[in-house]
Formats: C-alpha cells, sequence, structure tokens
C-alpha cells in the first residue's frame, strides 16, 4: 500500500488537534487517539520541567506502517517522508501529498530506513535490502553492491560540500559524486552495522554502531564504547541485551528492537548528531539513553532519571540556538537551556523514529502508522 498511505494521509487533512502537554505519566494517551478523542491533560507531576504545552496533528498511514526517516527540503518546501511501504513527498504549505514513490517509480525496495539531502538537492534513499536510490529532477538512479555500495540494507547519509557518507550494515562507505566511486570502510570501524553517521565542522565524520562509536578524521580512526563512557549506567537493572543481530538480520525486526520488555545495550547506537552549538555530538543509545561526547575525552550522559523520556533514543534533531528534541521508545523529549520536558500524551504511539524540524519551527515526527506535526508554544 503506498496509494492507500497517501489517501490515508491525504484524508487527515484538516487534521484532528490534540493538545499536547508535558507527560510523565504513561496512561491512555494511545487509547484515546486510537478512539479519535481529544485526550486529556495529564494532571501528573512533572518533576523536570515547566508545562510545555503545543500541538499535534496526526496523519495516519496505515496500521503496521512504521515511518522510519523524515527530511525537510527547504528549497522544494517539502518534508520528504520514509515508511516500510514506500517513500512520499509531502507539500509543506497544503501538507498534501505530491508524489508517492514505490517501486514503480523506482525504488528497489519499499521499506525506506534513511532520507538525506545533499548540497545538490538531489534527495538519496536508503532502503531495507534495495540498495541507494537517488532522486533530482524526476531523474532515479539506484547503486547496489555491484556499484561498490558495502551493503543492501543502508541505515544513514551525511554530506560535505563534496562527498557522500552512507552507513549500512556491512560497513560504511565514502562517496564520491564526481567519480561515482564507492570506498568501503569496514575493519576500521568499531563494528560494522552503522545506524548513525555526521559530519562535524572539522570534516571528522562521526559513526554510531551497533557496538559503539568510530570518527574518522581524514586520516585516522579512533573509536569508543560504553567502557569509554557511552551510555548512561545501567540503574534500573534491566536485563542487558546482546543482540547485535549478527548473522540474524531478521532479529533486526523492528519488534525485537522495541519488543515488549525494555533491555539495556548502551553501546548500540541508533542516531548520531554533531551539536549546532560545537559542544560536541550527540549519540542516542538502546537503553543508554542519549550521550554528548566532547570530541575529546569527556563523555556526558542523560537517562530517564535525568528527565528524558525513555532510554532507547531513535532520533535526534536540534534547533538553532541550540534546543534538542529526542525521539525516544516512551514520546518526546526537549532538551532547552539545561531543562527537560516530555511530550507522550496525545501521541499515536510512544516510539518516535524519526524528527525533523521545518523552517517554521514545527516539528515532524515519524511513528508506527503515523506523522504527526507538532507545533510546540513558544
Amino acid at each position: 500500500g503506498l496509494t492507500a498511505l497517501a489517501l490515508a494521509f491525504a484524508a487527515q487533512i484538516p487534521a484532528r488537534e490534540a493538545l499536547a502537554q508535558n507527560s510523565d505519566q504513561e496512561t491512555g494517551a494511545a487509547q484515546d487517539t486510537a478512539q479519535g478523542t481529544t485526550p486529556q491533560a495529564d494532571q501528573g507531576a512533572t518533576p523536570h520541567g515547566g508545562h510545555p504545552g503545543g500541538t499535534f496533528e496526526i496523519f495516519q498511514v496505515g496500521t503496521d506502517v512504521y515511518v522510519r526517516a523524515l527530511a525537510v527540503d527547504v528549497p522544494r518546501n517539502a518534508l520528504w517522508v520514509g515508511t516500510s511501504v514506500g517513500a512520499m513527498e509531502i507539500d509543506l504549505e497544503t501538507r498534501e501529498p505530491r508524489q508517492v514513490i514505490t517501486r514503480k517509480e523506482g525504488l528497489a525496495n519499499e521499506y525506506v530506513f534513511a532520507i538525506g539531502l545533499d548540497p545538490t538537492g538531489k534527495v538519496w534513499f536508503g532502503t531495507n535490502a534495495g540498495g541507494v536510490t537517488t532522486y533530482l529532477d524526476g531523474q532515479w538512479k539506484t547503486y547496489f553492491p555491484m556499484h561498490g555500495l558495502a551493503d543492501y540494507w543502508v541505515y544513514a547519509f551525511a554530506y560535505t560540500d563534496d562527498d557522500v557518507w552512507i552507513g549500512t550494515w556491512d560497513g560504511a562507505n565514502h562517496f564520491d559524486p564526481k567519480t561515482e566511486s564507492f570506498t568501503t570502510y569496514r575493519d576500521e570501524l568499531v563494528n560494522i552495522w552503522v545506524y548513525g553517521l555526521d559530519i562535524d565542522d572539522q570534516g571528522r565524520v562521526w559513526f554510531g554502531t551497533e557496538g559503539g562509536v568510530s570518527m574518522y578524521d581524514g586520516e585516522r580512526w579512533s573509536s569508543w564504547t560504553h567502557e569509554d563512557g557511552l551510555g548512561a549506567a545501567n540503574y534500573q537493572a534491566l536485563p542487558e541485551s546482546e543482540n547485535t543481530g549478527l548473522g540474524t538480520r531478521e532479529r533486526h525486526d523492528l519488534n525485537v528492537l522495541v519488543g515488549s520488555g525494555e533491555s539495556y545495550n548502551p553501546s548500540y547506537v541508533f542516531a548520531s548528531k554533531v551539536d549546532v552549538l560545537g559542544r560536541g555530538v550527540w549519540f542516542g543509545t538502546w537503553g543508554g539513553g542519549v550521550s554528548l561526547f566532547d570530541g575529546d575525552k569527556t563523555w556526558t550522559s542523560y537517562s530517564a532519571e535525568d528527565g528524558l523520556a525513555g532510554n532507547i533514543v531513535y532520533s535526534i534533531a536540534q534547533e538553532q540556538d541550540g534546543t534538542l528534541w529526542f525521539g525516544t521508545n516512551r514520546g518526546l523529549s526537549r532538551l532547552k537551556d539545561g531543562a527537560w520536558s516530555n511530550f507522550r500524551h496525545g501521541l499515536p504511539g510512544s516510539d518516535i523514529y524519526a524528527i525533523a524540524i521545518d523552517p517554521e519551527g514545527s516539528l515532524w515526527l515519524g511513528l508506527r502508522s503515523a506523522v504527526v506535526r507538532f507545533q510546540p508554544q513558544q
């Protein structure tokens, strides 16, 4: 279903708006939303910050459809949405789908896990088992391992003015757009399954993997794991998950990752984000919350004990003023001027797999079954 996806999305306009309140309680949010009523504001204590509000607009995309990637395309005034059944381009002004992208349009696999926008305006789609597909001005192009891509499973992109970096399940690629040549790095990485990628202002490339963090400065490689400070301590005494999934690709099914019981695997990184204020790099982990590394020696970790909504952090976005947003397994968290605020009540689910910020300051969230636009109160 992608036509169904587009129809489902379009049918939400105008969307039902739900009041978003600070939420430190779990009760009833998902059930309320499923019934289409406006959830009531939580009355619970809010020990970790003020009472931020805002409005949620919920765009349904289908019950078992996962929204894993979102990217705001400023020149096109569009939002690119990557789901488990294809991709869409949404007009940010009308909020209506401009185009729906499936195998018919050019994807080799319709499960889109990553979307990146390079400096030329080309859109990069990373898929589950279908390699990389690019799109520019109506032209589609797909890259497979036979062209030099490290693997068919692609999970992350990062760009400089001249280069593309790609994270896959079997190493990372550097891609030179001029020569269309791929260089593959495997042994250099702390772990070959790369989920998070970003590049800092010194040109250092940061890799978040299933087994820790690696960095390449153009000459040397360095790596860090939980032993070095990545991921918060296991203060909840959760069962430790040794699942790195090696040899069992299906172990990476999302139902396993977000399974019924929470587990702890602090070297497993889902997301990497270079801090816009130059404080270092943020990493979202599996069970260890979020960690900030100053790029030299110091790791600072934040978990639910500090005010983070949930200890599994799938996604990270940041505003120009430094305000951070984290998509967790228990809703959305904001870290602003040192204070934490959490948003869960009114969302159609608790796992937030993707976050993008549009030019008007609205947040777009990717969940199972929905895309949500969140307008925080100023």
